[in-house]
């Protein structure tokens, strides 16, 4: 699956949650039964027109202790594209959490999806509930904990399945700032796996928290991982809250043309997107909501990612990163929901497989119902007209698609107003 001649056009790889089922460990610190379900179904919308919750159609409310439940989100998500899945590592000095589905995978071999993994090296604390402070479970760093992670991950490096660039297998650390020595526990990691047989490994740093300089610790790379490092004004002074919020509101748009347009002092990152963004089910009038977040949109930025990422590494075998495939509390999944059902992975698929037909982002209209503004007719009527119009063009494309010459004749027309 990772041998043979690389395809040069860049794979789409989507972070992957694993939260979806219970431990006791959660049991104890949130209450019995508690999975990432509980966060989404308590949401709330918080001002006229906000999409809250966000409730999943086509897989239900899953449990990923069930094997069908993962062969069905393959099969989905090789159909619209994704090649494969980052599943994120919960690994404290030797304690591993949420691994259940992890492990059933490796040793599954119908789960037939490519992954890497991705380390969480960060404390758990309660601050989905404001207690910041309040340790659950903690990363220590202890004095063999070096050895012992980079020997937790030799049985998934050793998969066929495990997703290798220039044949090396690929491991992204979440937040590499917090390592004691990073640049220590890199050559450490290296050397163990050059020993066990592994050979060579590429590590990823995220840049998430501020960090944007995978170089200081002695990576290979870096990765973007979006809405993180955001750099954009926020509007939430021009919503009409219910209540007091303490939060940021950001547009789509402004945080994906910064995106596109940033520039880093060493230079070998790979690219992030994300689809939408509203983890108010998690941290209710503290959360982050992005406005804009539609299918026409997300195709738009990842359709500009692919194609600035090829002229950039011509020739080069690179990944673009999706966040995320089921992040449901930070209204941030590719899984269908009953609201937009297919469409964000239809426009996964356009975005991959074809030139787009979009001009560009549409334009967030701050006089929805529920901003400040002075409510009229008109403005109402030209929120609705302008926010579903995004939502059409999407299907537009999709049906265009059907319809070979038809789509050259639009595209023909595209560039002729250009």
């Amino acid at each position: 699956m990772e041998s043979g001649r690389p395809s040069f056009r860049p794979r789409l790889i989507a972070f992957f949650l694993t939260q979806f089922h219970p431990i006791p460990e959660n049991d104890t610190w949130w209450g019995k039964g508690f999975t990432e379900w509980t966060n989404v179904t308590k949401a709330k919308h918080l001002f006229d027109g906000h999409y809250q919750p966000h409730l999943p159609s086509d897989f239900g409310f899953y449990d990923l202790r069930v094997r069908a439940t993962r062969h069905d989100q393959i099969r989905m998500a090789k159909q619209y594209g994704i090649d494969g899945f980052c599943y994120h590592y919960y690994w404290f000095s030797g304690t591993r959490l949420l691994n259940q589905p992890l492990d059933d995978m490796l040793a599954d071999s119908e789960s037939d999806m490519p992954f890497c993994l991705c380390w969480a090296n960060e404390n758990w604390t309660r601050r989905w509930d404001a207690a910041e402070h309040e340790i659950l479970i903690a990363q220590r760093y202890l004095p063999d904990d070096d050895l012992n992670f980079i020997k937790s991950l030799i049985p998934f490096f050793n998969d066929p399945r495990y997703i290798r660039i220039d044949g090396i297998p690929f491991l992204i650390v979440y937040r590499p700032q917090h390592l004691p020595d990073a640049r220590k526990t890199a050559a450490i990691w290296r050397d163990y796996c050059r020993s066990a047989g592994i050979g060579e490994i590429h590590l990823c740093a995220a840049l998430t928290h501020g960090n944007e300089d995978y170089n200081q610790f002695g990576f290979d790379s870096g990765v973007e991982f979006p809405p993180h490092n955001m750099k954009c004004q926020n509007i939430a002074d021009q919503i009409s809250f219910y209540e007091p919020f303490r939060g940021y509101v950001p547009e789509y748009q402004e945080i994906a043309r910064s995106y596109l347009e940033r520039e880093y002092r060493h230079g070998n990152i790979f690219k992030g997107v994300f689809p939408s963004w509203d983890n108010t089910p998690r941290t209710g009038n503290r959360g982050v909501i992005v406005l804009g977040g539609t299918p026409a949109n997300y195709e738009y930025w990842l359709a500009e990612t692919i194609k600035r990422t090829m002229v950039k590494f011509p020739g080069q075998e690179r990944f673009i990163f999706i966040n995320a495939w089921n992040e449901w509390a930070e209204g941030c999944h590719l899984e269908p929901d009953r609201k937009f059902q297919h469409q964000f992975l239809e426009a996964t698929l356009r975005a991959k497989n074809e030139p787009s037909a979009l001009m560009g982002f549409s334009e967030t209209i701050l006089s929805f119902p529920g901003g400040k503004k002075k409510r009229t007719l008109f403005r109402d009527l030209r929120w609705v007209i302008a926010y579903h119009s995004s939502i059409f063009v999407g299907q537009l494309a999709g049906w265009l698609k059907k319809f070979p010459h038809i789509r050259k004749f639009v595209r023909w027309l595209l560039n002729c107003v250009r």
